[in-house]
């Protein structure tokens, strides 16, 4: 099992390595549009869970966190080359927004074994993280659209 590390750790490391991009142009449509999509997905995800399709309904949810959390970030004119610096990004350098680490990289984790590793999700699994990811996705969806009016 790979060590855990601090999200500021991570931040380092990724920093080091040359992981995000800085000083992006903002593009406003884009930021608009990209949250449109991530809304789009919601509800899709959402017909997942009601059908119990566990896999699909976890996978489409970190899909939709990780589109929001990518926007958020260019509203900032930054971009990140891998999840796992995307957040790392969002936890050391947002802590006022109090998204836990912890949890980034338990879906980040069970992500990569629905995708790569062939280890399912059952109930169970969804159920611990339902509420975290609806609270984080609502919480980063107001922060995008707040984002926008500022911009305006």
């Amino acid at each position: 099992m790979p060590k855990e590390i601090t999200p500021e750790e991570a931040y380092d490391k990724c920093t080091a390595d040359g992981n995000f991009i800085f000083n992006l142009e903002l593009d406003l449509d884009r930021v608009k549009v990209m949250l449109e999509i991530a809304e789009e997905q919601l509800q899709a995800a959402k017909s997942l869970v009601q059908k119990k399709l566990w896999n699909s309904a976890y996978k489409m949810h970190y899909d939709v966190m990780h589109l929001l959390v990518e926007t958020f970030l260019l509203c900032s004119k930054v971009k990140s080359k891998n999840h796992l610096c995307l957040f790392a990004y969002l936890c050391v350098k947002y802590p006022q927004l109090e998204l836990g680490w912890n949890f980034f990289e338990k879906i980040r984790t069970k992500r990569n074994g629905i995708m790569y590793y062939g280890s399912p999700v059952n109930d169970r699994d969804w159920k611990e993280a339902a509420l975290q990811f609806q609270l984080y996705i609502n919480l980063l969806k107001k922060k995008i659209e707040e984002r926008i009016i500022e911009i305006c």
